[in-house]
C-alpha cells in the first residue's frame, strides 16, 4: 500500500469519525474509533497467521452465524484448539477467540444483532486478560460501552454501536491489514483528533515532523554522529510518551529489528492505553515493550528506583516531549532524590528541568538524549540557571535547536530541542536557529523534508552557517552568564544596508542639476506660447 493510499485511508476514517460522532465530545469518540481500528488489526493479523499455520485445513468459508472461517475450524476441531492456541501464542504472541474477531463483530453489526454490545464487552475483557501472555489490564478501561452518550438504554447503545462499526467496516473493507497501513491510519487519526481537540488534546501527540528530528538525532553514533546510525539500540526510553508516536518513530528510523526493547511511561490513563494499542498495532510484540502508568516526576516505576549503580537501568537513547512548564510540587525528600541531588530542584512554577534531569539520569554513557522544551529553559534565572550552568560545565549539553512557532497543537509558542550526552566528544555547544525555516499552513506551520534534513545534517556534521548555525566555546557562553538564548549566538537579524554618503551626495547633486535643466526647458516652451511666468516668492 503506497503512502498516498495510506493517507487516503486515514482521511476516509476521519471523515467517518466526523460524521458519526454527532454531539459526542471528540476525545470520547476518539477512544471508540481507535479501539475498533485496533481490534480490526489484531483480528486480521491473527486470521492471516492462523491461515498460514493451518494451511490446507483452513476453511474456505465461515460458519453460518459469524461468517468466520476460523469459527468453523474451531467447531470441527475442538480437540485440537488448545494445541493450536499454544502454537499461535508462540508465533504471534496472542490469541483471539473466533467470536471476538473483527469479522464476527462486524457481522453482528451488519445484521443489527442485539448481541453486539454484550459481545464487545466480552471481547474487550478477553483481550485485556487472556489474549496475551502479558496481561494488558485496563487496556479498554476508558471505553465506556454503557455511556449515555451512546444512548439512554441498552437498545439505543447497541443500535449506535451497530451504526459505528458497520460504517468503519465498510470504510476499511478493501484496505490491507498490515501494520504499516493501519498503523499510519491510526497515527493520522490521533493527529486529527489532537488538532481538533485543542491544547489539552495536543499534549499527547508530537507532530511527526518534529519527532522525526529527535528520532534521527538519537539514532546516530553519540561520539561521532558523522559516522552515521548505530546498527542497533538495545533500549529506548520515553518518560512522557503520550500516544507513543515519538518513541515508535525511533523504531521506524532504526528499522524493525533496530531496537531491542522500548521502555516508556505515561501519567494520563487514557493516553497510556492509546500508547499500548499503538505499540501492538505497529507490530511491536508484547515482550518488546514495557510501558508503565505513573508519574515520572515522582518516579512511580519500580524498575527505575534501583540505587545500586551496577543494577541501575541505562538507556541507549532517550526522547521526550514532556508537558511544557508544568507546575509541580518539589519537596525536601525529592531534593535528596538521586536524580536531582547533584543539580538541585526545578522551581515549582516549571518542571521542565525536573523532566530533563529525570531522563538524563538514566542515559547510558554512550547514549544520546533529545528533549523538547520551551525556550524559557535557555535563559530563565534562579534554580534553573544553577541547573543549566552545571550541565554546561559538566559538558553534557551538546546541541541547542530552536524551532519555528506554531508547530504543536498544544501551544503556538516556539520551542527548542536540547541534545544531551553523558560523554561527548566536542567541547563546544552547537546552536541551530531553525526558527525561520518552515512552510506556513492555515492553522499550523510545517517542517518539510528539506527543513528536517537541514537540521539533522547540521547536527550530524556540526556545520556552521551564517544566520543558521554556530559552534560556541564554553568560555563565550560563560561570558554570557551561561545564558543559552539562541539569538545571542546565532542572530537571524539582517544587517542594515551600508550607505555610501559620497554616492548619495553625488546623486542629489545630479538630481538638482536635472531639475534646473528641465525647469529651464519647460519655462522656455511657456515663453514661446506667450504665457506669463510667475515669479518665485
Amino acid at each position: 500500500m503506497s503512502e498516498e493510499e495510506q493517507q487516503e485511508l486515514g482521511k476516509t476514517l476521519w471523515k467517518i469519525a466526523d460524521n458519526l460522532r454527532g454531539s459526542m465530545n471528540a476525545d470520547d469518540f476518539r477512544d471508540y474509533m481507535l479501539s475498533f481500528l485496533f481490534l480490526r488489526y489484531l483480528s486480521g493479523n491473527y486470521e492471516e497467521s492462523a491461515k498460514k499455520e493451518l494451511g490446507a485445513d483452513y476453511p474456505q468459508v465461515g460458519n453460518s452465524e459469524t461468517n468466520t472461517p476460523l469459527a468453523l475450524w474451531y467447531e470441527q476441531n475442538q480437540d485440537d484448539v488448545s494445541e493450536f492456541e499454544k502454537q499461535m501464542r508462540r508465533k504471534v504472541h496472542y490469541v483471539i477467540k473466533p467470536e471476538y474477531l473483527w469479522r464476527s463483530v462486524a457481522e453482528l453489526a451488519r445484521t443489527q444483532s442485539n448481541e453486539l454490545h454484550r459481545t464487545l464487552e466480552k471481547a474487550f475483557s478477553y483481550i485485556e486478560n487472556e489474549s496475551f501472555s502479558t496481561a494488558f489490564d485496563g487496556l479498554f478501561s476508558e471505553i465506556n460501552l454503557n455511556s449515555e452518550k451512546l444512548g439512554r438504554d441498552y437498545t439505543q447503545r447497541n443500535e449506535k454501536l451497530c451504526t459505528i462499526i458497520t460504517q468503519i467496516a465498510e470504510g476499511i473493507a478493501d484496505s490491507p491489514n498490515d501494520s504499516d497501513a493501519l498503523g499510519d491510519a491510526y497515527e493520522y487519526l490521533i493527529g486529527q483528533f489532537a488538532a481538533g481537540g485543542g491544547k489539552k488534546a495536543g499534549e499527547f501527540y508530537t507532530p511527526q515532523q518534529v519527532s522525526t528530528i529527535l528520532s534521527r538525532i538519537v539514532s546516530f553514533d553519540s561520539q561521532d554522529p558523522s559516522m552515521g546510525e548505530k546498527k542497533k539500540l538495545d533500549s529506548v526510553f520515553d518518560f512522557a510518551c503520550g500516544s507513543g508516536s515519538l518513541i515508535l518513530n525511533v523504531r521506524k528510523q532504526m528499522g524493525e529489528y533496530g531496537v531491542s526493547k522500548i521502555f516508556a511511561q505515561e501519567k494520563n490513563i487514557t493516553t497510556y492505553n492509546l500508547a499500548r494499542m499503538n505499540m501492538l498495532l505497529r507490530g511491536v510484540k508484547d515482550n518488546e515493550f514495557n510501558i508503565s502508568h505513573g508519574d515520572s516526576l515522582t518516579n512511580e516505576w519500580g524498575i527505575l528506583s534501583e540505587e545500586n549503580p551496577a543494577k541501575k537501568m541505562r538507556f541507549d537513547a532517550i526522547v521526550a516531549n514532556p508537558p511544557f512548564s508544568l507546575r509541580w510540587n518539589p519537596t525536601e525528600e525529592l531534593a535528596k532524590d538521586f536524580r536531582f541531588a547533584d543539580y538541585g530542584l526545578a522551581p515549582k512554577s516549571a518542571a521542565d528541568f525536573a523532566f530533563l534531569l529525570h531522563g538524563f539520569h538514566f542515559l547510558d554513557n554512550e547514549g544520546t538524549m533529545a528533549i523538547i522544551l520551551p525556550h524559557g529553559v535557555l535563559f530563565r534565572g534562579g534554580a534553573e540557571a544553577i541547573i543549566r550552568t552545571k550541565l554546561l560545565k559538566d559538558g553534557h549539553i551538546d546541541t541547542v535547536i530552536g524551532l519555528p512557532a506554531k508547530l504543536f497543537f498544544s501551544t503556538g509558542i516556539p520551542v527548542c530541542i536540547l541534545v544531551l550526552k553523558k560523554c561527548k566528544k566536542s567541547d563546544d555547544v552547537l546552536f541551530i536557529n531553525a526558527s525561520e525555516h518552515f512552510t506556513k499552513d492555515k492553522r499550523q506551520n510545517r517542517l518539510d523534508d528539506r527543513h528536517i534534513d537541514k537540521i539533522v545534517d547540521t547536527y550530524r556534521y556540526r556545520v556552521e552557517e551564517a544566520r543558521y548555525s554556530r559552534r560556541v566555546e564554553l568560555s563565550e557562553i560563560e561570558k554570557n552568564d551561561f545564558n543559552l538564548n539562541i539569538s545571542r549566538y546565532v542572530s537571524t537579524a539582517k544587517p542594515e544596508k551600508v550607505i555610501n554618503l559620497a554616492e548619495v551626495n553625488q546623486a542629489l547633486a545630479k538630481t538638482e542639476s536635472d531639475i534646473k535643466k528641465f525647469t529651464d526647458e519647460h519655462n522656455a516652451y511657456l515663453k514661446e506660447l506667450g504665457v506669463n511666468l510667475l515669479k518665485s516668492p
